[in-house]
């Protein structure tokens, strides 16, 4: 009958820190050494293709912008704010009246405008809830 051996292993901690330090050291090194690398023959196989591809690719830079009168500006977000709170207080309202209760048009589009609002949404909550 074969006997069995025993695999006796012992712990020795200053050589296992010793290895673990120089396999994190060696990694280091090859990172640096693949960026290196990467750096010195990168470009001479980037340059040519992107020569060839400039041109078509580069636009003519964008025309400066009108410069917007501030006070028409905050006008213009003023009314889009009362325009939000119009439509807030007409859902509100219509989840309320107990005759949209029994539509299913209004509950759809009142569970759409809820979870995902769209100006599609609400305007077919002002149109199926009124």
């Amino acid at each position: 009958m074969p006997r069995h051996r025993e695999l006796k292993i012992t712990l020795k901690p200053l050589q296992l820190i010793f290895c673990v330090a120089f396999g994190l050291w060696l990694g280091a090194v090859a990172i640096a050494l693949s960026l290196w690398l990467a750096l010195q023959f990168w470009p001479e196989q980037v340059e040519p293709v992107a020569q060839a591809v400039a041109p078509v690719y580069s636009k003519p830079a964008p025309a400066p912008a009108q410069p917007v009168d501030a006070q028409s500006e905050m006008f213009e977000h003023y009314k889009d704010i009362l325009h939000k709170q119009e439509i807030q207080q007409a859902a509100e309202a219509a989840q309320g009246n107990p005759r949209n209760l029994n539509s299913p048009k209004c509950q759809f589009w009142l569970a759409q405008n809820r979870t995902a609002p769209t100006e599609k949404s609400q305007a077919n909550v002002l149109e199926f809830c009124y």
